[in-house]
């Protein structure tokens, strides 16, 4: 798993390519981790080069989730694979995290915050 993270603007954009399991699934959280103690409370998890994740993976999402938006920020997804989404959708998350179809609307959709 790879993990590149860049700004545009208030937003900081995970860019992750890879698996996300019970192997990757502690370096993807430190990630987040520092990015929200650093104060990027903006997080769009690019998940388009993402072809799977465990449930390892979304309790690193559940947490990323809840620490954003305790700092009165926000983790929203883009681009997810449609076996991801599906993951996602029979765990529920759907539900729980907000999802664009690339990274430009997720990016786009925090303007509601400003």
């Amino acid at each position: 798993m790879q993990i590149h993270i860049r700004q545009h603007d208030t937003v900081s954009i995970v860019a992750i390519t890879g698996s996300i399991d019970s192997l990757t699934v502690d370096t993807l959280s430190q990630r987040f981790e520092e990015a929200i103690a650093q104060g990027h409370v903006r997080l769009v998890a690019d998940f388009s080069l993402v072809n799977y994740t465990s449930s390892a993976g979304l309790r690193s999402l559940l947490s990323t989730v809840k620490g954003c938006r305790l700092a009165g920020g926000d983790l929203r997804m883009a681009a997810v694979q449609p076996q991801v989404h599906r993951v996602l959708d029979i765990s529920g998350f759907t539900s729980i995290l907000s999802i664009f179809p690339d990274v430009d609307h997720a990016v786009v959709s925090f303007k509601e915050l400003a």
